[in-house]
């Protein structure tokens, strides 16, 4: 049990950000379930029932400074302190050829993937370092991009391994400050955003082919687990994939 500590889950609302949260909440973290739709946060902490631990919803734009700063300061305001952000909101765009992305796509990518983890881990490793006791955890949601992309898909595999720069600095910055930062790698957990891969999706060889798929529950097992070491120790990067999904194999 987590003993009244507070975490931070960005992109609440569906997919893996939801089943993180309500994993953290049912492990006795108080948990802020945190998205653009407040309906669909408050949608997910009733589905996770009564728990010991608390839950809060707060709507935010993670792309934009001002409200991540708001975000922080609520949560500090609620609950005292931070001791896990779990850095997961993030988009794609379909398989698409780089000439022919627009670059309002590629910004917007940019904006939610990039800049919004970097202000969500700025704000809260400035909560981490001014609380008392000092430190605490940022876990970066990463995915299998970061290290081999799917074809057609320039702007989510370029934040992803920008991700990765940020999370092993963050592991370096924070030592002085007892903040560790990971970085869980996400192969085809079963969402709706990876539902069609179960239905044929574009390969490195050209054809298209669908692809197995993972319960996205063990994703909430494996950050639940880095989540409740010690800050003595961290894991830096996690990969937790479809054991029968076409990545370490030649494309």
């Amino acid at each position: 049990m987590a003993n009244g500590k507070t975490a931070v889950v960005t992109g609440a609302g569906t997919g893996i950000g939801k089943a993180v949260a309500a994993a953290l909440l049912k492990a006795g973290w108080n948990t802020v379930f945190v998205g653009r739709r407040k309906n669909l946060l408050d949608d997910a902490i009733a589905a996770v029932g009564p728990t010991e631990a608390k839950a809060l919803s707060l709507a935010c734009d993670i792309s934009k400074a001002d409200e991540v700063e708001a975000l922080f300061a609520d949560v500090e305001k609620a609950f005292g302190r931070v001791d896990l952000l779990f850095n997961n909101a993030g988009m794609g765009y379909k398989s698409t050829l780089i000439d022919e992305i627009p670059v309002e796509v590629w910004n917007e990518v940019i904006d939610v993937n990039l800049t919004g983890s970097f202000l969500c881990a700025r704000a809260a490793f400035g909560a981490m370092r001014r609380q008392n006791p000092q430190g605490g955890r940022i876990i970066n949601n990463g995915s299998v991009s970061a290290y081999a992309p799917r074809p057609g898909s320039v702007p989510y595999t370029a934040t992803k391994h920008a991700i990765t720069g940020l999370t092993k600095t963050l592991a370096l910055d924070g030592r002085p400050f007892d903040i560790a930062c990971g970085q869980i790698d996400i192969g085809n957990a079963l969402t709706e955003m990876a539902v069609p891969m179960t239905q044929g999706v574009p390969q490195a060889n050209g054809t298209i082919a669908p692809e197995a798929v993972m319960d996205v529950e063990r994703v909430a097992e494996a950050v639940l687990y880095m989540a409740g070491l010690p800050l003595d120790a961290n894991v830096l990067f996690m990969t937790v994939m479809a054991t029968k999904m076409p990545y370490v194999g030649r494309g």
